[in-house]
């Protein structure tokens, strides 16, 4: 029998304005009526502000794909993140985006055989180190999967491992930087001038200058390597020396360290999100979990990339993670030309959400939609809604460029973990809240206990 999926509370009809928008600081979920799980579209005016929901496939698929020039990203998102990115390509529009496209799409794709090479590495750090506490010991996952995701982006782009003390600095500095950055501020959401003063967090900017000087560090002694010519043929060397097809010109140094802290905070961060409930689910449903572990025994020793295509069930069960909990709830775009959605116009500057939470539990498009039920996809409304609905890493030519990486990643982690251990529910339910990613109120705690010792499940106690 699928299992529910823990899901927020949605904020009460009839609260008034200043309420909801200080729901909307705290956690976009409890600012949002339980209504948008049904609803094709909904809209908010106010005086100087106007935003759209759109959540009938036919909507997002115009705003994402076929009339995405008309449909940039908003800069609400871009500047609560500039402290942290700077100018990379999450943040960027138009020309300057197109161009930094141009030389990391090519980059991204020439280390595929090292990547995965990575990503097992960092895996099988990951399981010795959890060895170490899975004597029955309530294990905070979210910790876990940051420091797991953290490594494999940070050995992919550097070719070293993330030493643990700055694994536990960037957790630290990331989950604070989500805590006091504002998700928006009136100048921005108004659309003032830039001299306009953001009245930014200084805590969350010294956190960002945590994570932002680690890697200026690397870049500088790689760029030395590449100097030499003795530089890694990793990512960092592809995206260091890669050069525009158009104009001939590389990244500058700091131009580099904003796609660098794009690669590694948005890879890493979204990855472990996507982990920590993972674990969770398989944790919830003992039956899913001992199919995916089965599975997992295909795997050879060492994992190799022809063993994905055996892992059908795990890849399923990923898929249900994102759909219940997409890392990136929602993506924010700009109208920039006068046009309209079902009938209503819609203004220029108008702001035009696309919600993966919504329309991932959407109650007209999915059966079941709050239920973990990760043989869904093989059914005809999972097959339908996964080419309609499933877009947990956005769609048309803002998808992301890491999407494939990060599919890879989830899988081959998903089948080595669940090889080595068996994981249980405490009597600590997460809360899912939305900060800059879909993460647990209070974290993610399990109980974790070796594959090949006693099964604990019926003489589980709870703390």
């Amino acid at each position: 029998m699928a299992k529910l999926a823990p899901k927020p509370e949605s904020r009460p009809e009839g609260i008034g304005m200043i309420k909801r928008i200080g729901l909307f600081r705290r956690d976009i979920f409890s600012s949002q009526p339980a209504r948008l799980y049904h609803a094709w579209m909904a809209q908010v005016r106010m005086p100087f502000y106007h935003s759209f929901l759109v959540n009938q496939p036919e909507l997002v698929r115009r705003v994402l794909i076929d009339d995405a020039e008309n449909f940039p990203k908003s800069e609400v998102l871009s500047d609560t993140l500039r402290p942290l990115l700077g100018d990379s390509i999450f943040a960027t529009n138009a020309a300057q985006w197109r161009a930094q496209r141009d030389i990391i799409n090519p980059a991204f794709k020439g280390c595929p055989s090292q990547a995965f090479s990575s990503m097992c590495e960092a895996g099988d750090a990951a399981i010795e180190r959890l060895k170490k506490r899975s004597d029955g010991e309530f294990v905070e996952m979210e910790f876990v999967t940051s420091h797991l995701a953290a490594d494999i982006i940070f050995r992919t782009l550097f070719s070293v491992p993330l030493p643990a003390e700055s694994a536990e600095k960037v957790f630290v500095a990331f989950r604070e930087y989500q805590k006091s950055q504002p998700l928006w501020s009136i100048p921005t959401l108004l659309k003032m001038p830039n001299w306009v003063p953001r009245f930014r967090s200084k805590a969350a900017e010294r956190h960002a200058d945590t994570i932002r000087g680690l890697l200026t560090d690397m870049i500088a002694a790689r760029q030395i390597e590449i100097d030499e010519g003795v530089a890694p043929d990793d990512l960092a060397t592809s995206l260091m020396t890669a050069e525009d097809p158009k104009t001939g010109q590389r990244f500058s140094r700091a131009e580099m360290v904003d796609q660098v802290a794009i690669f590694f905070l948005a890879g890493h961060e979204t990855s472990a999100s996507a982990l920590s409930w993972a674990f969770y689910l398989l944790a919830l449903d003992t039956g899913v979990q001992d199919a995916v572990a089965t599975e997992a025994q295909l795997l050879s020793e060492p994992p190799h990339p022809t063993d994905l295509s055996k892992m059908r069930f795990t890849k399923d069960v990923f898929h249900e993670t994102l759909r219940l909990y997409p890392p990136v709830p929602m993506y924010l775009r700009d109208a920039a030309k006068v046009t309209a959605f079902r009938g209503c116009p819609v203004p220029v500057g108008s702001m035009v959400i696309v919600s993966p939470w919504h329309l991932h539990r959407h109650e007209r498009l999915w059966d079941h939609p709050d239920e973990f039920d990760p043989y869904r996809w093989n059914t005809e409304n999972g097959r339908a809604c996964k080419r309609d609905a499933f877009i947990p890493f956005s769609a048309g030519p803002r998808v992301c460029p890491g999407a494939g990486f990060g599919r890879i990643e989830g899988v081959l982690m998903l089948a080595m973990f669940l090889k080595a251990f068996r994981f249980e529910t405490t009597n600590r339910v997460p809360v899912p809240v939305a900060h800059l990613t879909v993460r647990s109120k209070d974290g993610i705690y399990l109980r974790v206990t070796p594959r090949d010792g006693p099964d604990t499940t019926a003489e589980q106690t709870h703390e």
